[in-house]
């Protein structure tokens, strides 16, 4: 929630109104529909099975024929990619539906551990992200994998759960079409990718990360033990 709230607040004009599609909107631990609420905003959920915050449900899981080229303004999906057993195909149908001049905000997982729903295949870090970015032909704007805007915001800090983004504008109209001739892989250096954002390896030396860290880890650990004895005074 935090990175896509992030997103909303530093990319998106309070003034404007937007038409938000979410890809893999099935509510499960809470939703994003709650951060794209309001008038300003017309939410869309599409997933591949329907339920909870979901609107639409494609024929096709890879080509949403329901939806026109340049349809939506965003497109947004966190914690989907990584069940997505072809995403470089839902990329694409990502990038077709997005308006020219609309924006994108990924989010994926890049070292939790598995959870199927109902496959779990990927992980990712930024370099992914750019990557997906330059497989649909659009400019990436931002992208980071475990980093934050500031040393003091520990949430966005993760040893085990770490989460990778990515957000990138559509500069044409219809259809992505990547051009393998000619291409070389150039990577983007980090200050391209994510600008002046902490980078983990910033972050964890420090001695209040430490303590933080420690303190979190303390307070997990307790919650983990008095799970185990409750789960075990309730079979006995």
């Amino acid at each position: 929630m935090l990175r896509m709230k992030w997103f909303r607040d530093n990319f998106l004009d309070k003034k404007n109104k937007y038409t938000v599609l979410d890809v893999g909107s099935y509510g499960v631990n809470g939703t994003y529909k709650e951060i794209f609420f309001g008038n300003n905003f017309t939410y869309t959920g599409l997933d591949i099975v329907d339920g909870p915050n979901v609107d639409l449900v494609p024929k096709n899981i890879y080509s949403w024929l329901e939806i026109p080229d340049n349809h939506f303004d965003i497109v947004i999906s966190g914690q989907a990619f990584e069940h997505i057993e072809f995403f470089w195909l839902t990329m694409y149908e990502i990038a077709r539906v997005l308006k020219k001049g609309g924006l994108i905000c990924i989010i994926a997982p890049s070292n939790l551990k598995e959870h199927r729903y109902p496959v779990d295949c990927w992980r990712f870090f930024s370099d992914g992200m750019v990557s997906l970015a330059r497989w649909t032909n659009l400019t990436v704007l931002h992208a980071h994998t475990n980093c934050a805007p500031s040393p003091y915001l520990h949430k966005w800090f993760s040893l085990n759960n770490a989460d990778s983004i990515l957000i990138a504008q559509k500069d044409y109209d219809g259809k992505p079409n990547f051009v393998t001739k000619d291409y070389k892989c150039e990577p983007l250096n980090s200050n391209q990718k994510h600008q002046d954002f902490i980078m983990s390896k910033q972050y964890y030396p420090r001695i209040t990360s430490i303590f933080y860290v420690s303190i979190t880890s303390t307070m997990n650990f307790i919650a983990k033990v008095s799970r185990y004895i409750a789960r075990n005074l309730r079979q006995s």
